[in-house]
């Protein structure tokens, strides 16, 4: 048994226990500095990805009869390091970002205490960090923090997904026992992640009763077109209940006009005496956004250029709007430069959370006993992590101003990229305003963006251009151990003259999320894609 010990950390602090602790920490981590290669996105070599890759790993697994050594142990954790993508300036390819020290650290105490963060008796440390994190980020965006509620969860999936489950609770509270009305309809952009998809299948409201609502030029939800879907859904005896203000899209960064939204259904809920219905920011992009929702610009004291500020000023715009919402989420494993999963659900009123709370007969053995305050039963999770740590820490260890540096860096590497690629390349468009994300679409020849944007061209000139990008994707992405760039096959959707059909754009994208992500680096991507492009189009010319 006393071997078995040596497999924990000690139970009295004693330094041997510790010192061997630590040394393998030391061993981890000099391995993966010496795999490194910031010439590079891979720690290592990229496996070679046959088509029975995996079905060999299948044959080979099998749980060792006898444990092996730490040392083993750790030479295979290595195997699995080798070829996995580090996350330094060579990753442009989504909001996948490097956690930053204090974090890691954040997390490490995490694993340590390994507290279930449902109940502050077994997670105090994760609830006391809960409770902080909800009170600093409510401050922010202009919740009461006495008012407000906040815990962490998967992601800004379960944001959406817990916030859908609230808004119909809240207005059929006897919908959790009864089962929900079959005329119950949520709203959102075209453009909004899948996360309602799932969340109405998951909910029950199904996705028939997810009404999609077109987007503008600027990827923002068309309001007009909110107006008219919402009264043609109550016309035929539906009920909204519920409405998702993307802030910053996934692929564009498109932002919802938040204010506008409210006043929408203020007078739709007067017109037609319908109860509040619930609006929920899915901010998980953009929600870090609103650390500069008091930056004073005029003075500009962080000294950021003029063309960041007045991309900035504009979000200011939208995002000091965000206390409107009943809920929102912070992403910090996104734009937060946390590891996953660190992702804050933020609920406006706390007494909502009362149509979702579980009776304490219910949870006998957590939460009705006499001690123990912070019960959180209202959670779909009932083993929690407390990722909160994580997120505390970062805040201490970056303030204020140090988010509003890193933030207003991603904008002016963008601005930089933008500015060389239309320089460089006389057969792309930019197909996003300035943002944390570029999107760019190449053509074989004329550029005919706007063409495309009217809705003047035939759906097969718009198939082939669509080709032409994805197989220059294809392309890249092969070389994605060097730079890897990210693309979607549904940037928007366009029309076309000889179809009702809208048809999906193809682009590529150019998302930085590393500090080690500079203007310096810049002309680094671009002679990527320059190579590449002149074999894209001496492939073309021998086909």
């Amino acid at each position: 048994m006393n071997k078995l010990q040596q497999l924990f950390p000690s139970a009295d602090g004693n330094q041997q226990q510790r010192d061997e602790l630590l040394g393998h920490f030391k061993t981890i981590l000099t391995k993966m500095d010496e795999l490194k290669d910031p010439s590079k996105l891979t720690l290592g070599e990229m496996p070679n990805y046959t088509e029975d890759y995996y079905n060999r790993i299948i044959q080979s697994a099998l749980v060792p009869e006898k444990g092996v050594s730490m040392d083993v142990t750790i030479e295979k954790l290595m195997d699995l390091v080798k070829g996995h993508r580090f996350l330094n300036s060579n990753y442009v390819a989504n909001a996948t970002p490097l956690p930053n020290i204090a974090s890691i650290l954040g997390n490490l105490v995490m694993v340590l205490l390994n507290g279930n963060n449902l109940w502050d008796v077994d997670g105090s440390a994760a609830a006391n960090a809960e409770v902080r994190v909800t009170s600093m980020l409510s401050k922010i965006i202009g919740y009461d923090p006495n008012e407000s509620a906040g815990y962490t969860t998967w992601g800004g999936q379960g944001a959406v997904f817990n916030s859908l489950r609230l808004a119909i609770a809240r207005q059929f509270p006897e919908s959790n026992k009864e089962g929900i009305p079959s005329n119950l309809y949520c709203f959102c952009s075209e453009l909004s992640h899948f996360s309602l998809y799932k969340s109405a299948e998951a909910t029950g409201i199904g996705v028939n009763n997810m009404v999609r609502v077109k987007a503008n030029d600027d990827h923002s939800m068309d309001l007009n077109d909110l107006i008219e879907k919402m009264e043609e859904v109550i016309e035929n005896g539906g009920i909204p209940v519920y409405v998702l203000a993307t802030m910053g899209t996934t692929d564009t960064f498109g932002i919802d006009d938040l204010y506008g939204i409210k006043q929408i259904l203020k007078d739709i809920e007067q017109r037609h005496n319908l109860e509040p219905v619930y609006i929920h920011a899915d901010s998980a992009m953009g929600g870090m956004y609103t650390f500069f929702n008091d930056y004073d610009f005029k003075n500009n004291p962080l000294q950021f250029e003029e063309e960041v500020c007045a991309v900035l000023k504009q979000y200011q715009v939208h995002f000091q709007h965000m206390n409107i919402a009943d809920s929102m989420v912070f992403d910090f494993h996104k734009l937060g430069q946390t590891p996953y999963i660190t992702s804050l659900f933020l609920i406006k009123d706390k007494a909502d959370l009362k149509y979702l709370d579980l009776d304490a007969s219910e949870t006998p053995y957590v939460g009705s006993r006499g001690y123990g305050s912070y019960h959180t039963s209202y959670t779909l999770e009932c083993s929690r992590m407390g990722s909160s740590i994580s997120i505390y820490t970062s805040l201490l260890a970056f303030g204020l101003e140090g988010y509003q540096q890193i933030l207003a860096n991603y904008l002016l590497v963008n601005i930089s990229f933008r500015n060389a690629l239309k320089k460089e390349f006389s057969n792309v468009e930019l197909t996003n305003g300035v943002s944390p994300v570029t999107t760019f679409r190449f053509y074989p020849e004329n550029v005919k963006w706007r063409a495309e944007l009217d809705g003047n061209l035939t759906t097969t000139e718009v198939t082939e251009i669509n080709q032409y990008n994805e197989d220059f994707a294809e392309l890249i992405g092969l070389e994605r151990d060097v730079i890897f760039f990210g693309n979607t096959k549904k940037q928007r959707l366009i029309s076309v003259t000889d179809s009702s059909k809208r048809l999906p754009v193809y682009v590529h994208k150019f998302y930085t999320t590393s500090p080690y992500s500079t203007v310096e680096e810049v002309h680094r991507y671009i002679s990527f894609l320059k190579e590449h492009m002149d074999i894209h189009n001496k492939s073309l010319v021998l086909i």
